[in-house]
């Protein structure tokens, strides 16, 4: 049974970390109010799994990878409880639950873990994490090049220099307006952010089917692509949060643009990060 409630705890955290999206970055009272009651079902659940597992296990210390992992989960999620308790701190819901549910996500799925039926099947969700991904990336770098043009069109305006002598690409007239700049900026990186999620997720399924097993979440390069993840957050958080905008939002989107290249290079000349025979 101790699968079961953590099989239940996982799909209560994964809806948890979307509701606290909008609860964080639009600071929506009613989102806020269904991530507060509906991750206290899941740690809950996840205290229910964890007790169990350990009683049928007759020790009360974690030693299996998995045992470590979903002990591991219970303690973050009970830390951003207390802190919510004592701080009314949901923001940290945001770091929180998101790495709660990747820490049981892959023991939810049993001690021999997920098998496709077919191969055909296992292929079409490589394509699909390698497509979220791509997309993601491909988001990320829409999002920076709003922010390059809104840098130029914004110096151009301050210079002031529309005298009739101009070319209409030198006076960048054939621009959109700075603030749909801004805005085109932040929605691509609101649309990436749930297709990184979505590829990391597939990842974790894909990877605990290779040879390397939970091993392969040690792999350096696997370990920045999470790291990634969490720098997306931090850009959303940072941008929402504090209201940046501008010129020092575009700044940001480039440093994190090179974070990601960083990322992507690691990831295609690892060894480990693969998914063919190994």
């Amino acid at each position: 049974m101790d699968l079961l409630w953590l099989r239940v705890a996982a799909a209560l955290y994964a809806a948890a970390s979307i509701a606290v999206f909008p609860a964080v970055l639009y600071g929506l009272e009613r989102w806020r109010k269904i991530c507060v009651h509906v991750a206290g079902m899941a740690l809950f659940f996840h205290f229910v799994s964890v007790v169990e597992m350990l009683v049928q296990a007759h020790h009360w210390m974690p030693v299996g990878v998995r045992e470590v992992e979903s002990l591991l989960g219970l303690v973050v999620a009970s830390l951003f409880f207390l802190v919510w308790w004592l701080y009314d701190a949901v923001s940290l819901g945001i770091f929180a639950l998101p790495a709660t549910f990747f820490l049981v996500f892959v023991p939810s799925l049993g001690p021999g873990g997920y098998t496709f039926p077919s191969e055909g099947i296992r292929i079409s969700w490589l394509v699909a994490h390698i497509v979220a991904l791509m997309l993601a990336y491909a988001a990320l770098g829409f999002s920076l090049l709003a922010s390059i043009l809104y840098l130029l069109l914004e110096r151009r305006l301050k210079r002031k220099r529309t005298t009739a002598s101009e070319s209409r690409w030198f006076a960048l007239d054939w621009l959109p307006s700075l603030d749909s700049l801004e805005r085109l900026a932040h929605a691509t990186l609101e649309f990436g952010f749930p297709c990184m999620t979505i590829g990391l997720v597939i990842g974790s399924v894909l990877a605990q089917e290779t040879v390397l097993g939970a091993a392969y979440f040690r792999d350096p390069k696997v370990i920045a692509s999470f790291a990634m993840w969490l720098v997306y957050v931090g850009l959303l958080l940072v941008r929402r949060g504090a209201g940046l905008r501008g010129r020092k939002a575009a700044y940001l989107s480039g440093a994190v643009f090179l974070v990601m290249l960083v990322v992507m290079a690691a990831n295609v000349i690892s060894r480990v990060h693969r998914f063919g025979p190994q």
